[in-house]
């Protein structure tokens, strides 16, 4: 059974998508339910999806896509669209490529902020969403990304300064000597460029004042790449 914010949501997804042919944004829900911040919208989101209600695609905030409703509320609309058929709207299609090439690089896409990751000393891991950041889609490209805030100064050669939003494509393999996300014995995170020698797993800040740090590779794991930065100039 739904609660009564979640069926107000997905009421509201299913009529605005019967109206206009695109799912609404998550500004354009949080002001539907009178909600003060979208991480209440996230929430409720996140529920209609995991009861199998909705489906999102590629983390776009504009493609929701309606699986079900409720018995009292009959079947899924179609959903109408004078610019777009059905073969080539991405909200009817399950795959990510036709949301990719359907939707503008100005999209925002909805990622989850996991809160502060050290470019100095390893600091403790990652844990649940503190927030979500919208990011334009031209930063990021194809994948599954999410952002961490840099905490310290490890990384300035390369660019990265303290306080600075990172954005990291998930991924458990990069080239040597890209910048990424390492995970050591499993409880501590860090962003550095990572090299690979010999069974050995070299974590390189770029700074003269801090070491290289040299681990076994089964003590580290690697956990994304670096493929965007944010800056808010004060």
């Amino acid at each position: 059974m739904l609660t009564k914010k979640q069926r107000e949501l997905l009421l509201y997804i299913r009529d605005h998508l019967s109206r206009t042919g695109v799912s609404p944004s998550f500004d354009e829900m949080k002001d539907a339910l009178s909600l003060k911040s979208k991480s209440g919208i996230h929430r409720l989101v996140t529920a209609l999806e995991e009861r199998g209600f909705i489906r999102r695609l590629a983390h776009r905030a504009r493609a929701v896509e309606i699986l079900r409703l409720p018995e009292d509320l009959g079947p899924v609309p179609q959903i109408r669209n004078s610019d777009q058929t059905s073969s080539n709207n991405p909200l009817l299609s399950s795959g990510i490529q036709a949301a990719n090439q359907s939707l503008s690089e100005n999209e925002s896409v909805h990622l989850p902020l996991y809160g502060k990751i050290a470019a100095g000393t390893p600091i403790e891991a990652l844990n649940d969403p503190s927030s979500y950041v919208d990011v334009p889609m031209g930063l990021i490209g194809k994948g599954d990304h999410y952002a961490l805030i840099v905490e310290g100064d490890s990384m300035i050669e390369a660019g990265i300064l303290d306080g600075d939003t990172v954005l990291i494509q998930r991924c458990d393999v990069i080239e040597n000597g890209q910048i990424g996300v390492a995970f050591v014995d499993n409880t501590e995170a860090t962003l550095k460029h990572v090299r690979r020698q010999s069974g050995k797993i070299e974590l390189e800040p770029a700074n003269p004042s801090y070491e290289t740090k040299v681990y076994d590779a089964d003590r580290v794991q690697v956990q994304g790449k670096l493929v965007g930065l944010l800056r808010n100039y004060h």
